[in-house]
């Protein structure tokens, strides 16, 4: 089972990171009322991953790895933590406007993508990318004792 949790848990890590890396390739591409349709799947795709991501991270947390004390215990568990939280939060605003403009396409109307919006989402998924690539450090250098 610890096999299969682990399994799962990088796995949805790299599906987190490809659908992230998607929706900018998207939102980028200047299309984004063309594509209004792949960004909503692939933002559905990328909060299916992270509750996968926190799901698992649970199980190894709490069932599989050094134990809850190990890691309660270690300022650097906290710092990743609370980065996923931060990484979660930041996503909130562009899933919003996504399905709002979902929402507009499925009734018929015209879409309002304004490019502030469109700026802003950029904005945040670069920053969840720079939380993304600290995380996995963190997780090693917990690995290895450091923060004990």
């Amino acid at each position: 089972m610890q096999i299969l949790i682990t399994y799962i848990h990088y796995i949805s890590i790299m599906v987190l990171m490809g659908s992230l890396i998607s929706e900018y390739i998207l939102l980028k591409s200047g299309l984004v009322k063309n594509l209004i349709k792949h960004l909503a799947i692939v933002d559905l795709l990328y909060g299916i991953a992270a509750v996968f991501v926190l799901t698992t991270g649970l199980f190894r947390w709490f069932y599989f790895g050094k134990g809850y004390d190990f890691y309660i215990s270690n300022p650097l568990f906290h710092i990743k933590l609370t980065l996923f939280i931060v990484l979660a939060i930041l996503s909130v605003f562009p899933t919003i406007k996504i399905l709002k403009w979902r929402k507009q396409e499925r009734t018929g109307e015209n879409p309002t993508i304004e490019d502030k919006a469109v700026r802003r989402i950029i904005t945040f998924i670069r920053i969840e990318f720079l939380i993304i690539i600290i995380i996995p450090l963190l997780a090693v250098l917990i690995a290895r004792g450091s923060g004990v």
